[in-house]
């Protein structure tokens, strides 16, 4: 048959131009896209043959070739797979996207950077036409398995395209790129170089079933013709059963994709068969990278389809709150060419992330319950981050708070559970108490504790920024409600030795000072109140119940988010004796002005027992100075 040429559809033809301008940001994927063209011929003509659907095909070497002629400035990727007919090469590779070409078109140009307009790209399946961001004429010269003649097809990319029938061409197909010089600074290699062919099959290839081989250059004054070299190592570890592989090959991948040089703390394989079928290997590194709670923190898993990477950090695959986890999914049933926005929305990563979230909680579950010294370990470095899915993950949250300990008042420094807290707590006891922050030598100390510590009620030592999130999040557990020690009013019952009749007393007592103290105060507390919860200290300063602890303003302010300051509750322990002294001067003065300072020094105390600050530490200085000065 003679040559024809054929011309592209109009929209096709400007599809194709800015292809060809360079809107892939990564221009080696061109030579991934190829690999992968003739990784599925292989995969076609493998069942074919199972098939007999292909008697005649040569099966006894099926493989993929890359040559390169730095003379000619040519790349080649020829394989020996299923090949094409006349007519399937003008039906798959003469047509730039079957549909919705216009609309692509008005959204690339939309697009504002290249990372956008690759993605766009990836939507429509023209991988085979990115060859011509390296190339500036395309040759394929290809033959179906079991077919007498073979098909050549070429093109500049300038619009139209050739189809000729030739006589003798080898079974499968060959792609020859007339490759356009090299220009670094636009990111365009020097594709004749062999170690960058290696670099690029290493990194998107290296698990691909068939043997990838290329000629090595022949050295100088050698005349012997070197045997090709296979450059992908074709282990797939999560496609191999568990007992072909060894922890220290596990290692290895691990620390490749990790960049870590430790090994991991455990591995995690699963394996989901079915409708979608997909292999996922996971890591749960042994220590925290430095950037883990910074904005910046790539995360995400290496994800790949029939074992060609498709994108180093899929973060659709894990939720946010498991952005350490490093590891690969391979999945057989998406398309090569997919983008960040078609993931996010794909019901199939959905699932996967299920699914993947569900195995990765379980098996902390089970290091918890098997192995206490690498579970510590992994709390340890992990805990905090893990929390964050208490808020996120509504549907895990039980999982999660089956994993998560926590620092408590019990009798051994041991972590506990809230499920353990639950079977420790008193009779009569409703709640589940805690207290939230920044060390556990601090709030150990804080006089919120006291009235617990005396009757012997374990607290929750909370001490992760996130903790200040997640109890309002959760609100409660097993029917048993979260409280902080900090907030609210608190009755811890009357075994106190006081009955009624004398706490009313007391409250009758105290009654002018505390209205007094509450008026002179008024800028910085919203009530003053006799507490139940002091048994040492003469006052605290408590959040009202539903309002943001100081922690979590600032939290909130540091975010960016402007929160409205809230005013605290003083509460005084009328068994103290400066709390005593000052209601008898109270009682005993008519001019009170004098006692303003002291009411400001108990305030100011409070404040700095919790680790709080004064609102004016020049001042405060001075009031205790003065006070001191008295003294003498």
């Amino acid at each position: 048959m003679p040559t024809e040429t054929f011309e592209y559809q109009v929209e096709a033809r400007q599809l194709l131009q800015l292809m060809i301008h360079s809107v892939y940001s990564h221009k080696d994927v061109f030579l991934r896209e190829l690999v992968s063209n003739a990784s599925d011929a292989l995969d076609k003509l493998r069942l074919a043959a199972l098939r007999d659907d292909a008697p005649d095909a040569d099966t006894s070497d099926l493989h993929i070739e890359i040559d390169v002629d730095k003379d000619a400035r040519t790349l080649t990727v020829r394989d020996n797979g299923i090949g094409m007919s006349y007519d399937e090469v003008g039906r798959l590779i003469g047509t730039i996207a079957n549909s919705g070409t216009a609309e692509f078109l008005r959204e690339l140009r939309e697009a504002k950077d290249a990372g956008g307009a690759e993605g766009l790209i990836g939507q429509f399946g023209v991988g085979f036409y990115s060859g011509f961001m390296a190339a500036d004429e395309m040759t394929l010269v290809t033959r179906r398995a079991g077919e007498a003649h073979g098909t050549r097809w070429s093109s500049r990319g300038e619009g139209t395209y050739t189809l000729e029938t030739v006589d003798e061409a080898p079974q499968g197909t060959t792609v020859t790129l007339h490759l356009k010089p090299a220009d670094p600074e636009n990111q365009l290699h020097d594709y004749t170089a062999p170690w960058k062919i290696r670099e690029i099959v290493k990194r998107y290839s290296d698990f691909i079933t068939w043997p990838i081989r290329m000629v090595p250059e022949q050295r100088e004054g050698d005349d012997t013709t070197p045997e090709p070299e296979t450059l992908n190592s074709m282990k797939a570890l999560w496609a191999r059963s568990r007992d072909e592989v060894s922890d220290d090959e596990y290692h290895e991948l691990y620390k490749h994709i990790s960049h870590d040089w430790r090994a991991p703390l455990e591995t995690v394989r699963f394996q989901a068969e079915g409708t979608f079928e997909y292999q996922a290997l996971l890591f749960l590194p042994e220590h925290a990278s430095h950037d883990l709670f910074t904005q910046g923190h790539q995360r995400g898993l290496q994800l790949y389809v029939k074992r060609v990477l498709i994108m180093d950090d899929c973060e659709a695959l894990l939720p946010p709150y498991l952005r350490f986890v490093k590891g690969v999914v391979d999945a057989q049933d998406l398309s090569l060419n997919v983008s960040r926005e078609i993931l996010q929305q794909d019901r199939h990563i959905r699932m996967i992330q299920r699914r993947l979230t569900k195995k990765i909680l379980s098996a902390v579950k089970d290091m918890k319950a098997n192995d206490a010294e690498r579970y510590a370990t992994f709390w340890r470095e992990f805990g905090a981050v893990l929390k964050e899915g208490l808020i996120t993950d509504t549907e895990n949250r039980e999982a999660i708070c089956a994993v998560a300990t926590f620092a408590g008042t019990h009798g051994d420094d041991r972590p506990t559970t809230l499920q353990e807290y639950v079977e420790r707590m008193k009779d009569g006891q409703d709640d589940i108490y805690f207290i939230t922050g920044e060390s556990r030598q601090s709030i150990e100390n804080s006089p919120h504790m006291e009235a617990f510590r005396a009757k012997d009620i374990e607290v929750l030592l909370l001490t992760d920024p996130v903790d200040e999130v997640w109890v309002d999040a959760v609100g409660e557990f097993q029917g048993k409600r979260l409280r902080s020690v900090a907030k609210g009013e608190i009755d811890l019952g009357t075994d106190d030795g006081k009955g009624d009749g004398e706490k009313e007393k007391q409250t009758e007592e105290y009654a002018g000072l505390l209205g007094w103290m509450k008026e002179h105060l008024d800028e910085d507390v919203k009530d003053v109140r006799l507490s139940s919860r002091l048994t040492v200290s003469p006052a605290c300063v408590v959040s009202d119940t539903g309002d943001l602890t100081p922690a979590l303003e600032n939290m909130y302010r540091a975010m960016g988010q402007e929160v409205p300051a809230t005013k605290r509750i003083l509460e005084l322990n009328p068994d103290h004796l400066l709390v005593r002294g000052l209601n008898q001067a109270y009682t005993a003065r008519e001019d009170r002005s004098g006692l303003v300072a002291s009411a400001e020094l108990l305030y100011g105390l409070a404040v700095l027992a919790e680790g709080g600050r004064p609102k004016e530490p020049g001042r405060f200085v001075k009031l205790v100075a003065d006070a001191l000065e008295r003294t003498l």
